[in-house]
């Protein structure tokens, strides 16, 4: 039977704390809280905080990156200490019993959309840095037992990888199991001509999915069907978790209320965790 679990980033969660923040996603009708992580090394440094989360049963299979350089930088130093960060919270991810972490190829750093048009490195390059890190990080996730995530964004926030294809393709070059794609429902609503056929086609190798409405806000505030987009992940058994990353409008907690129901109710009774 596929079943499909809800988190929430822990950032949305009111609380001063992992535990309070997971009482109240539970209570919600969330399973588990998406971690985020941050540059030097900071992930790392918060292990005693996590251990004591998860030893009070805190549930945090997943950590999306929290930087400002990433590993298609065209700074080698930059796009090198994003691999450092990441190994780190890969072995973090590990330790606490998550499924893996996630990452652009790069945010904000450069948009063919936007002045000068064109970047300082040629396609080739860009493919081979991305080829590089990835093929790095997945041999330490397939190590620690976890998986990298690939996640596109859309063309004004990413020159590099915009689309689930583009991400598949690299995947399918490292060759790794351990490296997988993230389909993020706010960038396929903006790059992807037809959302369902592109996650039909990403299916072999989907580990991920971050979801948010058309406008970035909560599931339920914009236009996205989220009966068909759970019934195509279903139709491709997809069992992962459906990640809560989005800005909240509204009341916070009421905010976050309207996403599960909205994703409770697209999910079948078989379904739901």
């Amino acid at each position: 039977m596929t079943t499909i679990a809800l988190a929430c980033q822990e950032q949305l969660l009111p609380g001063t704390n992992l535990i309070q923040k997971y009482a109240l996603a539970a209570a919600l009708g969330y399973q588990g809280i998406e971690l985020r992580g941050r540059g030097d090394l900071a992930f790392a440094r918060r292990l005693p905080e996590l251990r004591r989360a998860r030893a009070a049963g805190v549930v945090m299979p997943t950590v999306c990156v929290e930087m400002d350089h990433f590993i298609g930088d065209f700074d080698p130093d930059r796009s090198a200490d994003a691999v450092r960060n990441l190994r780190s919270q890969l072995s973090v991810i590990g330790e606490l019993g998550g499924i893996g972490v996630m990452t652009p190829a790069a945010w904000g750093m450069f948009s063919r959309r936007l002045p000068p048009f064109e970047p300082p490195r040629p396609p080739a390059g860009d493919r081979q840095v991305l080829l590089d890190a990835l093929g790095e990080l997945g041999e330490h996730a397939r190590a620690e037992g976890v998986t990298l995530f690939l996640e596109p964004l859309n063309r004004y926030e990413d020159h590099m990888v915009n689309r689930l294809d583009e991400a598949v393709a690299l995947c399918a070059a490292v060759g790794l199991p351990s490296v997988r794609v993230v389909a993020d429902t706010f960038h396929m609503n903006i790059e992807e001509d037809d959302m369902h056929r592109a996650l039909r086609a990403a299916a072999p190798y989907l580990g991920h999915v971050q979801v948010s409405d058309s406008n970035r806000y909560q599931p339920g505030a914009g236009h996205l069907d989220w009966s068909a987009l759970v019934r195509t992940l279903l139709e491709l058994d997809y069992s992962g978790w459906l990640a809560l990353e989005c800005r909240l409008r509204g009341d916070p907690v009421r905010a976050l209320q309207q996403a599960a129901t909205v994703l409770r109710h697209a999910l079948p009774r078989r379904a739901a965790a």
